[in-house]
């Protein structure tokens, strides 16, 4: 159940007072219980009505007012998206919440998102349901997080010595195979890539690299893949299936100790990807 929380404004708010520093800890620690507890989505703050605009619809007419304006109890000063169970789990997020106004009395107010099914009398035969449908598909795509994968062939390591020294890359993280959580399945090595680099990630400029040594030194660069993380299942398996149309599936959507969900993918123009989904939070 996805519902927004919003925070009323109030005199300050309208103002333009800012909370103290004691209200941005309180209201961190709080936005982090709720990240951790996997109910937040997104939240902010918003700036007084004097900097924002009212369009008014009448008939085909647009009228533009500027504000401020003057309907304190109807304005917002800031909003959360939550997803919860019930609208009694909404509540009793909301009652832990730090007073939002620190010394002025203040509400919140919860409200429940329509569904496209709430819709369904207005949309018989499911034009609309399948235009939002591919609207949140596409949505969800642009939010996916794209990386250059490197397969350096058993030269990983010294490939990224070289970059350190002479394009001050930076070196975040190296796993061996010989440090993997999951056993290497046998047979998959080559003699000798025991203590090989597994994954790497480094970053070079504003870019950040994910590498490995492959499994066998067979070429002397093996090549690159592009990394897509997408946010949900329902979308990783979409795009999975649809770049594997005409091409090679190298391996199947499964549950790895790095990722809820991964898989390999060549697709039919030769472009090979690894799909996945982030590593889950440590809670």
């Amino acid at each position: 159940m996805k519902v927004m929380v919003m925070v009323k404004a109030s005199p300050g708010s309208e103002a333009g007072k800012m909370p103290t520093e004691e209200l941005m800890t309180a209201m961190g620690k709080y936005n982090e219980e709720l990240v951790k507890a996997g109910i937040m989505e997104s939240g902010d703050g918003l700036k007084p009505s004097s900097q924002g605009y009212r369009v008014r619809f009448s008939g085909d007419k647009r009228v533009v007012t500027t504000g401020p304006f003057t309907e304190t109890n109807e304005l917002i000063a800031g909003y959360w998206i939550w997803n919860v169970k019930s609208m009694e789990e909404a509540l009793e997020w909301a009652k832990k919440c730090p007073n939002p106004m620190d010394d002025e009395d203040s509400d919140l107010e919860i409200r429940s998102f329509y569904s496209i099914e709430d819709f369904a009398v207005a949309d018989p035969d499911g034009t609309v349901r399948e235009q939002e449908d591919e609207l949140r598909h596409t949505l969800a795509l642009r939010k996916a997080k794209v990386n250059n994968y490197l397969f350096f062939s058993g030269r990983c390591e010294e490939a990224m010595n070289y970059y350190e020294k002479h394009l001050g890359a930076t070196v975040n993280m190296k796993l061996r195979f010989s440090e993997s959580p999951d056993p290497v399945p046998e047979g998959m090595l080559q003699a000798g890539f025991e203590n090989k680099i597994m994954h790497a990630d480094f970053t070079l400029g504003d870019v950040n690299i994910l590498a490995s040594d492959g499994c066998d030194d067979a070429t002397s660069f093996s090549g690159f893949r592009l990394t897509l993380t997408i946010q949900t299942a329902e979308e990783a398996h979409k795009v999975f299936d649809a770049l594997a149309v005409g091409g090679t599936v190298d391996m199947p959507l499964t549950k790895t100790f790095w990722s809820p969900l991964y898989g390999q993918v060549t697709d039919q123009f030769g472009v090979g990807w690894m799909v996945m989904l982030p590593e889950p939070q440590c809670e």
